[in-house]
């Protein structure tokens, strides 16, 4: 899916309990708790400089793999706007992939790129249920409300609904009109903390909670005439 991935810091200050980037805190040297520390790569657009001039063709980049492009430190260094400004000056094609509206200030950069698309991860239309599992992360209004400016300005979009939370089926009404596509995944339970563990847990032994979820909801949007992809598979 995609060529190549850009990750401009290490950690992410959201620290959603069912990240399953938690694995990296291995690689950091960190002493601190997944959501406690962020490692800024300040060297990032110059590393990059160098790698586009030395790739002999353009491919696809996901930003971020195993972080959040858009979290709060973005504001006060900007690495995530400087590295877009080089991939599509160059014309590489990205896809763009946060939680946080912040991405709504790049729109200048990503209207004039070839092939960008931009994905808001949204897991649940219950603020309540995003509190309880992301509550350091934006909204779920502003996100939806980026993805509509995003479009409306002629980017494409897609919603990440991953994981699948209690509360999903209300994102129907919430992405029409909204989106391009949508993607659905489940959770891997190896990297999440033991809150998101023990309710994950609890939702897959009723019911198949994840399989009935995933099919309902891809329907759901497909009769809105939302293309969906569900990622993952049943037993």
């Amino acid at each position: 899916m995609f060529d190549y991935t850009l990750n401009p810091y290490t950690g992410c200050a959201y620290g959603c309990t069912y990240c399953y980037a938690r694995f990296m805190k291995r690689f950091a040297g960190r002493k601190e708790r997944w959501g406690e520390f962020v490692d800024v790569k300040l060297n990032a657009p110059e590393l990059l400089v160098r790698e586009t001039e030395r790739k002999r063709r353009a491919g696809r980049v996901w930003v971020s793999g195993v972080c959040d492009p858009y979290q709060p430190v973005e504001r006060r260094y900007g690495l995530t706007r400087r590295c877009l400004d080089i991939l599509t000056g160059n014309g590489w094609p990205v896809t763009v992939q946060t939680k946080s509206p912040l991405v709504l200030r790049d729109l200048d950069l990503l209207k004039r790129a070839r092939g960008a698309e931009v994905g808001l991860t949204v897991t649940t239309a219950d603020e309540g249920v995003r509190v309880l599992f992301e509550p350091k992360a934006p909204r779920i209004e502003e996100r939806i409300c980026a993805l509509s400016v995003l479009r409306s300005e002629g980017v494409r979009t897609f919603a990440m609904i991953a994981p699948l939370l209690p509360g999903a089926g209300g994102l129907v009404e919430l992405l029409r009109g909204r989106v391009d596509y949508v993607l659905i995944d489940r959770m891997n339970y190896h990297h999440a903390d033991r809150v998101y563990r023990k309710y994950a847990l609890e939702w897959a032994a009723e019911a198949e909670f994840f399989m009935r979820t995933g099919r309902e909801l891809q329907s759901s949007l497909e009769r809105e005439g939302i293309p969906c992809e569900v990622l993952f598979r049943g037993s």
